[in-house]
């Protein structure tokens, strides 16, 4: 895992997936501006988050893959859906582990 750091969590995304290097850039750029407007640090510490997460997830494409899997069938929103959500919960929580949130 990467520090959890903008510019750390900025070069792992373009390592493990380059196509959302802008949505990052995006979102920092409104956290950024939010912490500003706010004067809270907290709309920085959920980016940090999210990113954080997404780099744990994305780093390991199995996992990606599966939880790209599970959303689709969230989405479809057909049948029993515990099952599938418990285990996006799963994920969620094994990344947020990893990345020492």
């Amino acid at each position: 895992m990467p520090e959890l750091t903008p510019d750390a969590l900025r070069a792992a995304v373009a390592r493990i997936a380059p196509s959302r290097v802008p949505a990052l850039t995006q979102h920092l750029f409104e956290a950024t501006t939010n912490a500003q407007q706010t004067q809270s640090l907290a709309p920085l510490r959920a980016f940090v988050h999210s990113w954080a997460v997404f780099v744990a997830i994305e780093r390991h494409p199995a996992r990606a893959a599966r939880l790209r899997e599970l959303e689709g069938l969230v989405d479809a929103g057909e049948g029993d859906l515990r099952a599938p959500m418990a285990e996006i919960r799963a994920i969620r929580e094994t990344a947020e582990a990893e990345a020492g949130l």
